[in-house]
This record gives C-alpha cells, sequence and structure tokens, in this order.
C-alpha cells in the first residue's frame, strides 16, 4: 500500500506541476491524476486506499476548512454576514429547483427522482473553492470588500442546504417521508448546533492552550482529533435523527473562536496546516477524481445531460447575482462571485451513487436501477464539466475582477 501511495503522490505532483506550467489550476491535474490511477482508466490505485477514501477526503476537508475558520475574524463576518447568508442558501434553491423540473420533463424522471439529482448537483464544491480562495486571500485579493472570504464561507453553508434537501427527497423516495415541513427547522436547526457546538470546542481549545503548555506540532494533533471526532459523531444516524449537526460549519467554527480568543496560537495553527494541505490536497483531489466513473456516461444522454446542467448554472448565476444586487460589490467584482460558485466536485463524489446504492439494497421501492445510474452519470458529467471550467474560471477572473492590496496595506 505505501509503494501504491507513493505512485500516487508522485503522479499527483507530477500532473500538478504540468498543469501550473501551462497557467492551468493545480488541482485540476491532481484530479486528472485521480481519472487515470483510478478505476476507470488504469485501476493502479490499491483497494486498501479505496476501502479508506471516505476518511481520508474528510480529514482533507476538515484541514481545509479549519484553514478557512483560521482565517475569519469578528469584524469580517460582520462585514460579510447578509450577503454570505443570501448567497449560502438562494443560489443553491434556484439550481436545485430548476434541474429539478428540468430533468421530470428532459430525462422523464419522477419529481422525486429528480429532485435527488437537482440537490446532487445543486451543492458547490468547498475542495475547489476554498483552496483558491484562500490562495486570493494570501495574495491580497479582493481584501478590501473581503470576498474570498465571503465566498468561502457561504460555500459551505450552500452544501448544508443542498444536502438536507436531498436527504428530504431521499426520505421521501424511501417511504420514510413525505413532506418537506421537517426543512423548515432541519436546515436553521443543523446550521445553529454546528456553530454553537463548534464554538464550544474552540472555547474549550482556547482553555486548554492557555493552560497547558505544548509544542504547536501537538496542538495541530489535538486540534485534528476534536474536528475529526466531532464530524464522525454528527454524521452517525442515532445523532442525525435526533439532532441535526452541520459539522464542517462547525469545524470552521472552532477556528473562528481560537482566532478571536487565542490569536497567536491561532495563527501558528494556521501556519501549521498550511503545510499539512500540500499532503492533504493531493489525497482529496486524487480521491475524487478516482470516483468519477466515465463508463457511466452514456453518449445518449450528455448532449441533455449538459443543456440541463447549463440551465441550473444559469439559475445559479441568477441566485448569485440577485443575492449581492445591495450589497457593495461592484459588477466586476459579482461577476467573480458567479464565477466562483460553478464548480462541483466534492458532494457529487461523494452521494451522486447513493440512490442507486439504494436501489440495489432494496431500500428505494418507487424508483428504478436505470434512475439510480442515469443520476449516478449526471453527478460524473457535473464533475468533469464544472471543476475545470469553475477552477480555471476562478484563476482568471480572481486577478482581473478583484483589486489587488498588498497584506502591508
Amino acid at each position: 500500500m505505501l509503494i501504491n501511495l507513493s505512485i500516487i503522490i508522485i503522479s499527483a505532483l507530477l500532473l500538478n506541476f504540468l498543469f501550473t506550467k501551462c497557467k492551468l489550476p493545480g488541482l485540476l491535474g491532481m484530479i486528472l491524476a485521480g481519472v487515470l490511477l483510478g478505476p476507470s482508466c488504469f485501476d493502479h490505485i490499491s483497494p486498501q486506499v479505496l476501502e479508506m477514501k471516505s476518511e481520508l477526503k474528510t480529514a482533507a476537508l476538515i484541514v481545509i476548512l479549519i484553514r478557512a475558520g483560521l482565517g475569519i475574524n469578528k469584524e469580517t463576518l460582520n462585514r460579510i454576514g447578509v450577503p454570505a447568508m443570501k448567497m449560502s442558501c438562494i443560489p443553491g434553491i434556484f439550481e436545485g429547483v430548476t434541474i429539478t423540473l428540468v430533468a421530470h420533463f428532459l430525462l422523464d424522471l419522477s419529481y422525486i427522482e429528480s429532485g435527488m439529482l437537482g440537490f446532487i448537483i445543486a451543492a458547490v464544491s468547498p475542495a475547489v473553492v476554498v483552496p483558491q480562495m484562500l490562495e486570493l486571500k494570501e495574495g491580497g485579493f479582493g481584501k478590501n470588500k473581503e470576498i474570498p472570504t465571503l465566498v468561502l464561507a457561504s460555500a459551505s453553508v450552500d452544501d448544508v442546504f443542498a444536502i438536507t434537501i436531498f436527504g428530504a427527497f431521499v426520505s421521501m423516495g424511501s417511504g420514510v417521508s413525505d413532506n418537506f415541513s421537517s426543512l423548515l427547522y432541519k436546515v436553521p436547526l443543523g446550521i445553529l448546533s454546528g456553530v454553537a457546538i463548534g464554538a464550544a470546542l474552540g472555547f474549550f481549545l482556547v482553555w486548554f492552550f492557555k493552560k497547558f503548555e505544548m509544542r504547536t506540532t501537538k496542538k495541530v494533533i489535538l486540534f485534528m482529533i476534536i474536528a475529526v471526532a466531532f464530524h464522525d459523531i454528527c454524521e452517525l444516524e442515532s445523532v442525525k435523527s435526533v439532532l441535526p449537526i452541520a459539522s464542517l460549519i462547525g469545524v470552521m467554527a472552532i477556528g473562528f473562536v481560537l482566532l478571536e480568543k487565542h490569536n497567536e496560537v491561532a495563527n501558528k495553527l494556521a501556519m501549521k496546516f498550511n503545510k499539512i494541505w500540500v499532503l492533504a490536497e493531493i489525497l482529496l483531489f486524487v480521491l475524487i477524481g478516482s470516483q468519477v466513473k466515465i463508463e457511466k456516461l452514456d453518449a445518449s444522454i450528455v448532449g441533455t445531460g449538459l443543456a440541463i446542467l447549463a440551465l441550473g448554472l444559469a439559475a445559479r448565476s441568477i441566485g448569485v447575482w440577485l443575492s449581492l444586487l445591495k450589497s457593495e460589490l461592484n459588477y466586476k467584482e459579482r461577476l467573480f462571485c458567479v464565477i466562483s460558485y460553478l464548480p462541483k466536485a466534492t458532494v457529487q463524489a461523494a452521494i451522486g451513487a447513493v440512490p442507486l446504492a439504494m436501489v440495489l439494497d432494496g431500500k428505494m421501492a418507487n424508483m428504478t436501477v436505470e434512475s439510480g445510474e442515469l443520476i449516478l452519470a449526471m453527478a460524473v458529467l457535473s464533475i468533469i464539466v464544472t471543476a475545470p471550467i469553475g477552477a480555471i474560471g476562478i484563476k482568471i477572473a480572481g486577478p482581473r475582477c478583484l483589486t489587488r492590496h498588498h497584506i502591508s496595506d
């Protein structure tokens, strides 16, 4: 397995280097490495690594969200609060509803099936968006209006809405629930509980780090253990059935509290997590690429699928623009936010196959295998099309649309 991991890392670093030399986002090279090494092509990723893909991706995603949380202070949060709240839900709902309606007619899916599809695709990818926003922040782009922070904060909450609504459609398809009334409290309750518990853990870490002296490396290990345990506990069905908790937002809240209450330690931790991200991003993007099942793409649905994706992204873009109408952003900065909200990858790779798996397990009586395969194919198509378009778009639009302020300014 160690030799296999070495091959994965070397391949990812090589393609990352080549893409960077071609003025393209390096993460696309790492995703391509995953596609080439994964089951769809050469199948050179060992079964042991693939068995751990969920845990490895979760750990890498937690690292990037910790970095994001350690970079958001109270003043910035107050400034971006209202537009961030709007961007966290309006664009995703616009896109999800549009795809639900269009897929029902063009793909001949039931409303429940097309609803699952709509809100699988509606989730923006924090794995693609957040690292690039942090890179722009470090370069001083958009600092005057905290635009990268606005995007990374709202993109993380966007996923909560999409996954929760997707879960409601799954419940209806499996006969567990037949209405959306639960969403009226599940989404806000999940966000509030995630923030509250994350903040409490943040205060605990502040107290602990002040009371006990230890090296920064050990503090990083403790932070990761707490964040991973918090996320895994929140994902337990027994916990979710009692109290929905948006654990990834909670992870960001831990970092936010640390930055506010123990700034010196938070800055040292941020530097350490920046170094950890070098390996974590390789694992994250390679494993995302490995889950792209090219063989699931049927040529007969590609044209229709592209049309559905285009309509969904158009609706999302309208949602972003409307969310920012009364903000201080000019039209170029709003355009950048529209482009930043295009990439799909993380959620689609994680839950695209869920409907099909439930059908095969007999847990989705009102759905056919063909519909499950169609939903998976559309999830794959959304990654292949939007991840490169969004990543390249952010890389090009960032320096052109955002005003640069040097860190010392």
